[in-house]
């Protein structure tokens, strides 16, 4: 069965969880969804990743240059991940549909992980 990546991003604008509790619950959401997952033999990985947008590496014209996050213009970033096996995209998707991420206004990309 093939794996997928569920990436979720998070627009940076928008309010998050202001409460220790508010961030709880949102965080028991997020556990509920993995086990889940995780009891069908799904789940193959996942974390959270910090608020830090990181770092671009990229080469021009033979010279390498390190830049802030990827998404600097539009303020968003890849806020973390989920690693899932499905049959095909339509199981991935309709597994993602799920995830509590959409919920609190983020959106799911979901990306075939090709075997090497």
């Amino acid at each position: 069965m093939p794996n997928f990546i569920l990436l979720l991003h998070q627009d940076l604008a928008r309010p998050r969880p202001g409460s220790p509790d508010e961030f709880a619950s949102m965080t028991k959401d997020y556990m509920a969804w993995a086990d889940k997952i995780r009891a069908e033999g799904r789940l193959n990985g996942g974390e959270k990743l910090t608020d830090d947008p990181g770092k671009v590496i990229r080469t021009r014209a033979g010279r390498t240059a390190v830049t802030d996050g990827p998404y600097a213009e539009s303020k968003e970033l890849v806020g973390g991940y989920f690693i899932i096996s499905a049959k095909d995209y339509a199981e991935a998707c309709r597994l993602a549909e799920d995830n509590p991420h959409l919920k609190y206004g983020g959106r799911i990309e979901v990306r075939e992980i090709e075997k090497m």
